[in-house]
């Protein structure tokens, strides 16, 4: 069973496990194309090559890189015919013009299709964007959907046809897990203009870890956190252009001293960031444009025994299941409140570390999610 898979998202290595868990299973010959680097001008990626064992990866460039729905691959044609795949895994949404130029040399070649997408906000779009989400859905074999909401999304569309829920990626709980847990010079000072004394608990560690844009609502996560009582900080890892911003609103707020942002880094060092987090916490706010559809750094986290605090917006809740803990959306309360209890109850924080290590195993590896791939291969070839 030859497959070819057109994605960037698997520039990024930690994502590439999954391509050789795919490739690892009996009977499937893998080609994997990905461009040079995603020159998205809020965060640039170049390609890192950090698992690439059992598969051919293809480096092609891109034309009209960075821009989400017009960039495509002037070489794809070349690739396709020379691999003539059987299955066609096109790693991108249905209206993108990418998606397009791939589903129309799979049908060149005689390839069954198979299409991912996140979307689960119903949007329609002018031409000629919505002609080719037309032209892809009425020719998709399969459909890989995200999350719960975008199969109700393409079936309104007029989608008839197969639709899997898989997530994109998963994580390798051989490669997140806790480390011995790092420390951070003069990480107990952050208390010292608090208090003469030091405090006698330990230092509950909370972290953000994503674009820093509005949406995101990280300034929820900071005037939250300037509520609390008891011994904790705060480390912000990211860029985008809410950075400055947030940075201002941490001083005068007064609570600079215990608030880090740490630089952008590769994603291979992540599991090691994480080891030194007590909670992570993912407070997006939805728009009428975007909602999360996913929060791949949820189980990121919680693989490295981190504990999961999240807002109840877009796929969070159904990601974070009974393995965390959640909150109103926008609530500012709310998730202070939830804070408040993970820096008074040491038994809560353990048996959360617990429930989402072992949410992990159970539903979100790169093995597992390779594994439903290809079954939805297999399905679709007969």
């Amino acid at each position: 069973m030859k497959i070819l898979m057109l994605s960037k998202a698997c520039i990024v290595g930690a994502y590439q496990k999954k391509l050789e868990e795919i490739a690892a299973i009996p009977g499937v010959d893998l080609t994997v194309v990905v461009p040079p680097s995603w020159d998205d001008p809020h965060s640039p990626t170049t390609l890192e090559k950090t698992h690439t064992e059992g598969y051919e990866m293809v480096v092609t460039p891109m034309t009209w890189n960075g821009h989400f729905h017009i960039h495509y691959y002037p070489q794809l044609k070349h690739i396709v015919r020379r691999v003539r795949p059987d299955v066609f895994h096109i790693d991108e949404e249905p209206y993108n013009l990418s998606t397009f130029q791939a589903m129309r040399l799979a049908q060149q070649v005689g390839a069954r299709s198979v299409v991912f997408t996140w979307q689960n906000i119903h949007r329609r779009y002018p031409p000629p964007f919505s002609l080719m989400e037309w032209y892809v859905l009425k020719r998709a074999d399969a459909l890989l959907v995200g999350n719960y909401e975008a199969e109700g999304v393409w079936r309104k569309k007029g989608y008839q046809g197969h639709i899997e829920q898989i997530p994109q990626f998963g994580v390798d709980p051989s490669i997140y897990f806790r480390r011995k847990r790092p420390t951070r010079q003069g990480r107990m000072s952050a208390f010292k203009f608090r208090s003469v004394s030091p405090p006698t608990q330990p230092t509950l560690v909370i972290g953000y870890v994503g674009r820093l844009v509005p949406e995101k609502g990280v300034e929820l996560l900071l005037r939250s956190a300037s509520q609390l009582v008891g011994p904790w900080m705060l480390q912000i890892l990211g860029d985008g252009p809410d950075k400055e911003r947030l940075s201002k609103m941490a001083h005068w707020l007064g609570i600079s001293g215990r608030v880090v942002f740490d630089p952008k880094m590769p994603s291979s060092h992540i599991p090691n960031y994480f080891s030194g987090l007590d909670v992570l916490v993912l407070p997006s706010l939805a728009q009428s444009n975007w909602k999360e559809q996913f929060g791949r750094v949820l189980i990121e986290a919680m693989a490295c025994d981190v504990v999961v605090v999240g807002a109840e917006s877009g796929a969070i809740p159904e990601v974070i299941g009974q393995a965390g803990l959640t909150f109103a959306e926008g609530n500012i309360e709310a998730l202070q409140d939830q804070l408040q209890r993970l820096i008074d109850n040491v038994t809560l924080r353990e048996e959360l570390r617990n429930r989402g290590r072992q949410r992990v195993v159970d539903h979100y590896t790169q093995a597992a999610v390779a594994r439903d791939t290809v079954a939805v291969y297999r399905q679709i070839l007969g």
